[in-house]
């Protein structure tokens, strides 16, 4: 993610150096709508992932590293937990909002593929987000290292039967 990226510690969020508390809650009003921007921004710096690996990678190998990069947010976002509850009592559309955007990024991560003969066709970034959210749901010790190696086993299977490009 990015250089400027906000810090979180193990109590909860802290924002990017400030010159006080002062200046801080002049930006947000709550430690809600602080911690809702951290997350906006962690989802958006996410989500512009897939034009870059677009331009770097096969979308095969673009997709791959995209799914590897959503259980690293998954991970981040359970180091957040306790912060990230407090906006779970507002009205905030936001993780909704997270949802979809990233359901955009996996559908253009798809899409390339599906073009470029490499990925199946059929699948749409909500299915394959949900389906990433059940690997990355898991609580058990280890379960990081786990939901890699099984994200890698849905990549392979993402990966047959695709049709040559025509």
């Amino acid at each position: 993610m990015s250089g400027a990226r906000w810090n979180t510690g193990a109590g909860g969020v802290r924002a990017p150096p400030l010159s006080g508390i002062g200046t801080l809650y002049r930006h947000f009003e709550t430690r809600e709508a602080l911690v809702a921007e951290v997350y906006r921004q962690e989802v958006a710096e996410l989500c512009a992932a897939p034009a870059r690996l677009l331009a770097q990678y096969t979308p095969d190998e673009a997709l791959r590293r995209f799914l590897l990069l959503l259980v690293e947010h998954s991970a981040v976002g359970k180091g957040m937990a306790e912060a990230l509850e407090s906006i779970m009592a507002t009205d905030s559309p936001i993780y909704d909002d997270a949802r979809a955007e990233m359901a955009r990024a996996l559908d253009e991560l798809l899409s390339a593929g599906v073009a470029a003969g490499a990925i199946r066709s059929g699948i749409s970034g909500r299915v394959l987000l949900r389906a990433l959210g059940g690997i990355c749901g898991m609580r058990a010790k280890g379960w990081e290292d786990d939901a890699v190696r099984i994200t890698e086993i849905f990549h392979d299977g993402l990966r047959y039967g695709a049709a040559s490009p025509s």
